[in-house]
């Protein structure tokens, strides 16, 4: 069971329903509402982590491992993995904060981390998570998609596709539903292993990558 806190926070800024947005980390609280899908918490990246991502893309240094950290020693398994650099140390210290607000908030010790090169959509076709919640946040290059539940057929996900594009489908109710975060923006998605929230899991995807070039992506996810 995840443990909800003592008390949550309304978002600061206007949201579309099943969402929660603010440029205060205390917005991730919000995931514990009950119509709450996604919880944004909305920055804008220091030139110090832009510049430690940017070197990161362009390094030999890649990872496709899932890593387990916690707090305390997140910034040494990255190192350890990717080097260490003295770019690359602002880039770890955001990781290793995002680590302890996605611990703290979910009452884990520990979290698995990606951080993952890409040069195209890793999933590239709307789906559902099936995990309590996932957070992620996007370095360099385009952010993620999501849906609200309400605009979502749920029948077209998977093998009901047919076959068909999500476009093409019938899974959208209209394209202009397709929500996007900005890059930098840190968002906790609930999965459909958050408790109650069966068959409602947020839809979302990866976006396209634009050829020639790269997207830096970090997921957490809670280990058991």
């Amino acid at each position: 069971m995840i443990p909800a806190p003592s008390s949550t926070s309304e978002p600061v800024i206007a949201a579309p329903p099943g969402a929660a947005i603010g440029t205060e980390p205390d917005v991730f609280t919000e995931i514990y509402q009950e119509h709450t899908n996604i919880a944004i918490l909305q920055r804008d990246l220091s030139a110090e982590i832009a510049t430690a991502a940017t070197n990161l893309l362009s390094s030999k240094a890649s990872s496709s491992n899932a890593l387990i950290a916690t707090p305390d020693n997140a910034i040494d398994v990255l190192s350890d993995e990717f080097g260490i650099s003295d770019t690359a140390l602002a880039l770890f210290q955001d990781v290793a904060d995002l680590v302890d607000m996605f611990c703290c908030l979910l009452g884990t010790e520990q979290a698995g981390i990606r951080l993952t090169k890409i040069d195209r959509a890793m999933c590239p076709r709307f789906h559902v998570d099936k995990v309590p919640c996932r957070l992620v946040t996007t370095y360099f290059g385009p952010g993620s998609e999501w849906v609200e539940h309400k605009n979502v057929n749920r029948e077209k996900l998977g093998a009901g596709n047919g076959g068909l594009p999500d476009e093409e489908s019938g899974l959208l109710t209209d394209l202009n539903h397709i929500q996007k975060l900005n890059g930098g923006d840190a968002a906790l998605l609930k999965g459909e292993r958050w408790i109650g929230n069966e068959g409602s899991g947020l839809v979302h995807r990866s976006p396209k990558v634009p050829q020639h070039t790269q997207r830096l992506l970090l997921t957490l996810d809670m280990v058991q």
